[in-house]
């Protein structure tokens, strides 16, 4: 039996308590079971009692009676005894939890999966680095999180739609262009423009691919330079993201915005909502409205609209996507875009308090790290991927909550050691393999199940760890925190590697194999594949080997 399913045991006492007068209260649709603090109080305790029962104008202790009563009938339950002012605490049959290591090996890949979020459509923007040169340790964090964000949603019931905003517009692109076409003559790149090596290497690049360049004019060459130096750089990020296990489903080009009107017609449809001024030949968006603290420019006097008419088009696009939910992943030095995005969505007649949600994420930093020799002035993901591997950063990344800083100890990462979050976990599930596979050579098969054996203390820890997995992850999806399954998963291995100890799943020398041999092997089994399931929510691999 798992949390979920003693929980759905506990909502239909409650309703049957309901239907036959014995209590009048709304139900909730789900009820929260956790694990005592003593195993002595048995396997699963849960408040709802002290919950409803002043709701139902009972005394809680009088409610949980009732409850209990009704509980104690439900299949694979053991018994259940009132705590304090009225808690539950709720034992369960032998087999009825033991039971949940077949139920993890038959379910694979999906066992974790939950409907917490079903019928959520969401859009999750993140990265969006400029176009305009290598990913570097600024997006590192965000890359990481936001891909684990998007998994543990999905794995949620939710419709989710990752995607990356090219920032492909503006005088920025034509700064890039300009070094760019000025690396091709041999020239300096100009005041303000981008000086890293890896604008040579677009040079070069460009001159392959366009061995006539260098003959044109500057005005005819630098529509070419852009694009093609902008393909380039576009092709280098989607390969580092690769490397670091990064998907997105959608790149977003904000020319396209631009050029297909998409920003005009914004300022039109925001001017019907009624949120329009026009002022000294500018036209303002009355962002004080909704909290901002300031209004926002769209067209400026000149006629030229701003990065911020961009937004609101880009918003306005999601909206018409059919995303009913947007989440925003910025950096610590976005702070305050976070009022003005709430604003646009108001302002598109959206609730800025369900329908947009900015996530603030703050700056890591990465100890021993050096500048890129080929961008010279940053850090580069690619760098940190080649000296540290993409699973060792990830996890360090994946395991502390977005909105705390944190620095990175490579020396932690590298090691081969308990100390190391990332090889503790990993390492868990190698050994499980191990033990797979020596019970296979030894002649033990999953041919023999028999859930009452597994009565071992240590069983008893490690079903309940397991069992926890699918409520977990649906917090980390609620919440937006896939810390928590990295933590979760590290306890899960502390209690596999206690239960490894103590129980053996092959017999030892020439004793014979016994049922309880084949039982503890779908448990060995259950515990590799929720390792497994956790470790690629988090983007990170579960070796086999060590």
């Amino acid at each position: 039996m798992t949390p979920e399913e003693l929980s759905t045991a506990i909502s239909a006492c409650l309703r049957d308590a309901v239907a036959e007068g014995q209590i009048s209260v709304d139900v909730p649709d789900s009820v929260r079971v956790e694990r005592p603090k003593s195993r002595e109080h048995g396997d699963w305790a849960t408040n709802i009692a002290l919950q409803l029962g002043k709701k139902a104008s009972m005394n809680p202790r009088d409610f949980a009676q009732i409850l209990a009563t009704r509980l104690a009938d439900a299949a694979g339950v053991a018994k259940v005894e009132i705590a304090g002012p009225g808690f539950l605490n709720i034992t369960l049959e032998a087999g009825a939890a033991g039971e949940l290591a077949k139920t993890i090996v038959e379910a694979g890949a999906s066992f974790g999966t939950n409907d917490a979020l079903a019928g959520h459509v969401i859009n999750m923007e993140f990265v969006s680095a400029n176009p305009t040169g290598p990913l570097h340790i600024g997006h590192t964090r965000w890359a990481a999180l936001g891909d684990s964000i998007a998994r543990v949603l999905k794995a949620s019931g939710a419709s989710v739609t990752s995607e990356y905003y090219i920032n492909d517009a503006g005088n920025q692109m034509n700064i890039f262009a300009l070094s760019v076409y000025n690396r091709l003559h041999g020239l300096p790149v100009p005041e303000g423009g981008y000086p890293g090596g890896y604008v040579q290497d677009l040079a070069d690049t460009v001159a392959r691919n366009h061995p006539d360049i260098r003959n044109l004019t500057q005005e005819a060459a630098l529509p070419i330079v852009r694009q093609a130096a902008y393909i380039a750089q576009m092709a280098d990020i989607k390969d580092t993201l690769d490397d670091f296990g990064v998907k997105f489903d959608v790149f977003f080009s904000e020319q396209a915005l631009h050029a297909g009107g998409a920003v005009e017609d914004a300022v039109a449809r925001l001017r019907e909502q009624g949120h329009i001024d026009d002022t000294d030949g500018a036209v303002w968006l009355r962002t004080t409205d909704f909290g901002d603290d300031k209004d926002r420019v769209l067209i400026r006097a000149n006629g030229e609209p701003t990065y911020f008419a961009a937004d609101a088009a880009y918003y306005l696009s999601k909206k018409d996507r059919g995303f009913s939910e947007k989440i925003y992943l910025l950096g610590a030095d976005h702070h305050g875009y976070v009022n003005r995005l709430k604003a646009i969505a108001a302002c598109a007649g959206d609730d800025k308090d369900k329908n947009i949600e900015v996530l603030i994420g703050q700056l890591i930093s990465v100890n021993g790290a050096r500048l890129s020799k080929r961008a010279g002035n940053i850090i580069e993901l690619r760098d940190l991927i080649n000296w540290l591997g993409a699973d060792a950063l990830r996890y360090s990344l994946g395991r502390y909550p977005a909105d705390s800083p944190m620095t990175i100890d490579p020396e932690q990462l590298k090691k081969n050691t308990n100390d190391n979050p990332v090889f503790y976990v990993q390492y868990a599930h190698a050994r499980s393999c191990a033990a797979s596979r020596n019970a296979l050579e030894k002649g033990v098969t999953r041919a023999s199940f028999d859930a009452s054996l597994l009565t071992h203390e240590t069983e008893n820890d490690l079903l309940a760890a397991l069992g926890q997995f699918p409520s977990v992850v649906a917090q980390a999806a609620t919440f937006r925190e896939p810390h928590r399954v990295a933590r979760h998963i590290e306890a899960l291995a502390g209690a596999y590697h206690s239960w490894y100890a103590a129980c053996r799943v092959t017999p030892i020398g020439d004793e014979p194999i016994e049922a309880i041999h084949g039982t503890r092997l779908w448990l060995n089994d259950a515990t590799t594949q929720v390792l497994a399931n956790g470790l690629d929510l988090l983007g990170v691999s579960a070796p086999e080997k060590m």
